[in-house]
């Protein structure tokens, strides 16, 4: 169908002219439809992409399209009924409901363009919903901004399945980028996991396991030897523990919500080998572990799944508190806080995932420092990633460098001499 760009001039009820650049059409189903622009260009521009989106038969105008919100809506719907996991769903949500609709849920999916997604980007970035500079709001972190735009992509992809949408600009958008750039700001504001800092010392680990008291020794004696994921030794059964051929298999997770699945990946399906140690903890462990239906190696008292949060607040805490593992404690803002006048502590490593990092850390080092020395391939296998590099970006300055001086002049001894 015919798409004209015209000057349309007009005068308000008060008696001021005004004028603007129309682009009058017919939509596929022959319903005519007149677009106002203030620029003759931008007339010009929405023309061009008429016509084609009219003549392969999938063009939105703005009067029969629906909001950002509302898509929205229909791909949670979608979520549920494809079966993800609800611990995925509710983080999909929250994007919607604390990032998506405050800023753009009331635009028309057919306004969204890629202007529009930088626009909304941007205001990410500074907190700012209303883009004029409202105060008091939180700016969005680089990873999250991502996290939110992948979200919104999908969004659109929904709503284009659904014949709701002619273009999902998001993947246009991405495709027009340097990936490697947007990486590369990424981990420069997640800056890299430090040991002591991030990840336990050798000495540090070795007083919290000291410390561990009863039921949560084995446990982290687990997380820390095997590199057990907080959700993946939750769901642990004792079937899946080889005392003899000395291996873990993991094979099953539990959730937050206590629903017991698969790993996440393909990857997460993995064999872990166990230290002498280890295997000997778990014998022991297995004589006193609470019955449990689901044949859980570490339940409840009552025999059933495990909260994450119990293991981190009875468990872990405790055990750095009793190692003497504490540092002050700061509010958000960085502020050390004080209660009744005097400074409050805490234990050192808040969360339960710096025992996986510590696995990792002697996974990479040196026989000679005590580690396991595995190349990044294995590291790989070990901690169940889905790709290389996943672990890399993770864990690659970890590795320990080649061009050591000692390393470096006995290579030269057996090259030319």
């Amino acid at each position: 169908m015919p798409v004209s760009v015209r000057k349309r001039s007009w005068v308000t009820s008060k008696g001021v002219k005004k004028q603007a650049w129309v682009a009058d059409y017919v939509d596929q189903a022959g319903k005519r439809h007149i677009k106002s622009f203030d620029r003759k260009k931008d007339a010009d521009a929405f023309e061009a992409g008429a016509k084609v989106e009219v003549a392969e038969g999938i063009h939105t105008a703005d009067s029969t399209s629906i909001t950002v919100a509302q898509a929205a809506a229909l791909w949670l719907e979608t979520c549920l009924q494809v079966g993800l996991e609800a611990t995925t769903i509710d983080a999909y949500r929250q994007h919607v409901e604390l990032h998506i609709k405050p800023f753009i849920g009331s635009v028309k999916l057919s306004q969204i363009n890629i202007a529009a997604v930088r626009d909304f980007e941007d205001r990410l970035r500074a907190g700012d919903p209303s883009g004029e500079g409202a105060r008091g709001a939180k700016p969005r972190s680089p990873a999250m901004v991502k996290r939110v735009r992948t979200s919104l992509g999908a969004i659109l992809a929904d709503a284009q399945e659904r014949g709701l949408l002619a273009r999902n600009v998001v993947r246009d958008l991405r495709a027009r980028r340097t990936r490697g750039k947007e990486k590369h700001a990424e981990k420069r504001h997640k800056g890299k996991l430090r040991v002591g800092v991030d990840i336990p010392t050798r000495e540090e680990i070795k007083a919290i396991l000291d410390h561990a008291e009863g039921r949560w020794k084995p446990l982290l004696w687990t997380s820390v030897l095997a590199g057990l994921r907080s959700s993946e030794l939750r769901g642990l059964r004792w079937d899946d523990v080889k005392f003899k051929e000395k291996e873990i298999h993991v094979t099953q997770r539990a959730d937050r919500y206590k629903k017991m699945g698969p790993p996440k990946s393909d990857a997460g399906t993995r064999l872990i080998p166990l230290p002498p140690l280890l295997v000997n903890t778990l014998k022991a462990w297995k004589l006193a572990c609470p019955t449990s239906d689901l044949d859980l190696v570490f339940p409840t008292g009552a025999g059933t799944i495990e909260y994450h949060v119990n293991i981190v607040q009875r468990g872990y805490l405790p055990a750095q508190e009793r190692a003497g593992l504490i540092v002050p404690k700061r509010d958000k803002a960085g502020n050390l806080v004080i209660k009744d006048g005097k400074q409050v502590m805490e234990a050192k490593y808040t969360g339960l995932h710096a025992l996986r990092h510590f696995f990792a850390s002697w996974c990479i080092n040196r026989r000679a420092d005590g580690g396991l020395e595995m190349t990044p391939k294995m590291v790989q296998e070990r901690l169940g990633h889905s790709s290389i590099t996943m672990t890399m970006d993770v864990y690659g300055h970890l590795f320990p460098r080649i061009d050591d001086e000692e390393e470096l002049a006995a290579a030269e001894r057996s090259l030319l001499i």
